[in-house]
């Protein structure tokens, strides 16, 4: 595999209902791993990699991004699209590795792990069963970008912000939401009070949308 990843592989030959859950800026391909027993009550095929770009988080510590941010500035366009292609490569490998359900293949991101699942899945609707961003925000020019068609009419997206979020500021998932709307997806919104963070309220409505959309 051309990324480094976690997995939590369910019992059973397969096929299986799947989600690529990408991290946000400075974690790892660990960190949201420890939600795979919960989702979809643990008989899903969670794949999480691990970006690229290293972000340095303390004295001797390292985290990883799918592509640089500079705070104030737009992220590279270029840089944007060399992220989105390494996990689209790395989905592709996981579908030659693993007996993945296409019919069942979800993509969850968080911050800046959601901004690369909404590239996956608006870009190539027809390839998702849904697309899950959290505390995250839509790059605007990826959506003036997405044309209208029957498969994203039909693409489940939930979107999960914190009214308190400091890092992704709640307008920035207003502007998400509204974006949405006009692309015509199968909107789920829900806001919450917290910050840059999952709490248990939050899950529960991930953990629903999942079920609802894996089946």
């Amino acid at each position: 595999m051309s990324l480094l990843y976690t997995a939590h592989v369910p019992p059973g030959e397969g096929p299986y209902p799947t989600i690529i859950a990408l991290h946000g800026w400075g974690a790892s391909g660990h960190d949201l791993l420890g939600l795979a027993p919960m989702l979809h009550d643990g008989k899903a095929l969670v794949l999480c990699p691990q970006g690229k770009v290293e972000v340095e988080v303390g004295p001797g510590m390292k985290g990883y991004g799918w592509f640089p941010l500079v705070p104030g500035l737009a992220p590279d366009p270029s840089e944007f699209i060399a992220g989105a292609t390494a996990i689209r490569e790395f989905v592709e490998e996981a579908r030659q590795r693993y007996p993945i359900d296409p019919q069942r293949l979800v993509v969850i991101g968080f911050s800046q792990g959601g901004a690369m699942a909404y590239e996956l899945g608006l870009r190539h609707p027809e390839q998702f069963a849904g697309v899950g961003a959290l505390s995250t925000w839509l790059p605007p020019p990826l959506a003036a970008t997405i044309p209208a068609s029957d498969a994203l009419s039909k693409l489940p997206v939930l979107v999960v912000h914190g009214s308190k979020d400091p890092m992704v500021d709640i307008e920035r998932g207003h502007s998400s939401r509204d974006a949405l709307e006009k692309l015509g997806v199968q909107l789920t919104y829900r806001e919450f009070d917290m910050a840059h963070e999952i709490r248990p309220d939050a899950l529960r409505a991930v953990l629903e949308w999942t079920e609802s959309v894996l089946g």
